[in-house]
């Protein structure tokens, strides 16, 4: 059976932005919130943006809720301090739009705005999934690289094995769906799903319809405006744990061999001491 394709959602302008919810995950993006959220309230008059934070400490939170104050259509959810994780965060979004159609992005702007419209174009021709795929990943060093291919090749075979569909770019962050199919997956199956990981949608793939296929579009992948980014070789562990029995077995082989300390923010430090 395939899904979607039988849906428009447009108007003779194009598609309806009052149908989308922009989901970002903020973590300490004080740097970045504020451009982010007015840049798509620019471009795309009428769309609704859902704040997802992981109870940052740099003034995010403040932030959002001064943009909250001029602009309506933005909602700010502050998450459990007991269960945190970016997986987790985009689970929340995802379930809470109140919109037709959700597409997650980061707040960093190493996914570009201007890009969000293919999606959106995509969706309202009646896909329920459609992913972002990376023209190029230059802006990554030369180990995120090779770390990057190595999870995709990863997580692609393991979805070729259990017949599910297989976007080429499954470590993108940048991806929109239909909210109601895919808040059902999350409900049905979210205890299943590495929610405290980075790469939800090698989840969402793993558990999607039968028969379900994703559109992509293709976007440059850019540097991260402001801060510091927070991931590591725990990338890797994570997605091996999300891989089934075998894979779970080999994290818990390498992990220990992963677990040097990061290089951390001032910031970072702080969280450190003040939460368990």
């Amino acid at each position: 059976m395939q899904y979607g394709f039988d849906r428009m959602t447009m108007t003779e302008a194009g598609p309806n932005a009052s149908s989308f919810t922009i989901v970002l995950p903020t973590y300490n993006e004080v740097q970045n919130i504020r451009g982010m959220v007015e840049e798509l309230l620019r471009l795309y008059p009428g769309i609704n943006v859902l704040v997802v934070d992981d109870n940052s400490i740099d003034g995010t939170v403040e932030s959002v809720k001064d943009l909250i104050a001029r602009h309506p259509s933005v909602q700010l959810m502050v998450r459990d301090p007991k269960d945190r994780g970016l997986t987790a965060s985009l689970m929340d979004g995802i379930v809470n739009a109140s919109t037709e159609y959700f597409i997650a992005m980061d707040a960093d702007f190493q996914h570009p705005p201007a890009s969000v419209g293919d999606v959106m174009r995509e969706l309202s021709a009646g896909h329920i999934m459609v992913v972002g795929t990376r023209n190029n990943i230059r802006a990554l060093s030369a180990t995120r690289r090779l770390a990057s291919w190595g999870a995709n090749f990863l997580a692609r075979s393991f979805l070729f094995t259990h017949r599910k569909c297989r976007p080429s770019d499954l470590m993108s962050g940048f991806f929109g769906g239909d909210t109601a199919v895919w808040r059902g997956v999350i409900l049905t199956n979210g205890k299943k799903f590495e929610r405290q990981g980075f790469k939800i949608l090698f989840d969402l793939m793993k558990f999607s319809p039968s028969g379900t296929m994703a559109a992509e579009v293709h976007y440059d992948f850019g540097e991260r405006s402001g801060g510091e980014s927070k991931l590591d070789s725990r990338v890797i562990i994570s997605l091996l744990r999300q891989c089934g029995y075998p894979g779970r077995f080999v994290a818990a082989l390498i992990g220990p061999l992963s677990r040097r300390p990061a290089r951390r923010s001032k910031d970072q430090e702080v969280v450190a001491t003040v939460r368990p």
